[in-house]
């Protein structure tokens, strides 16, 4: 079991960066691809990032490629995602999620989820 807590979310103008963390619970946090997604009102939710259970494979949606940052640091138990040169279309709950399968852009393949951290971007 693993439980995953999101932090860092908050009101940003367009053009400045939020730096989001995932802090996870339990002993095989090292075991696991980890996963950010987001949801926007009214919209499905979305791959934004992943990287895999070493840290040396991460995987962008093509709408972020360059500029956000997925990293993991094990010894804290902790993922997060760097967002940089934010748009008002970044706007979402974004949501940290764990897989025992690998990494992945697709839900279903992620077998546990945080509560989900706000996003607002304004123009």
């Amino acid at each position: 079991q693993v439980q995953l807590v999101e932090s860092g979310g908050g009101l940003v103008q367009a053009g400045g960066s939020l730096r989001l963390s995932c802090a996870a619970s339990g002993r095989t946090f090292s075991s696991y691809a980890m996963g950010w997604f987001r949801q926007a009102p009214g919209k499905e939710r979305e791959f934004v990032a992943a990287i895999n259970w070493s840290g040396v494979r991460t995987y962008y949606a093509d709408s972020v490629k360059g500029r956000f940052t997925i990293s993991r640091d094990d010894a804290k138990n902790t993922v997060s995602l760097q967002l940089n040169s934010l748009k008002p279309e970044d706007t979402a709950v974004y949501y940290c999620a764990a897989s025992r399968r690998g990494y992945s852009v697709y839900v279903t393949a992620y077998d546990y989820w945080g509560q989900g951290t706000q996003v607002t971007v304004s123009s």
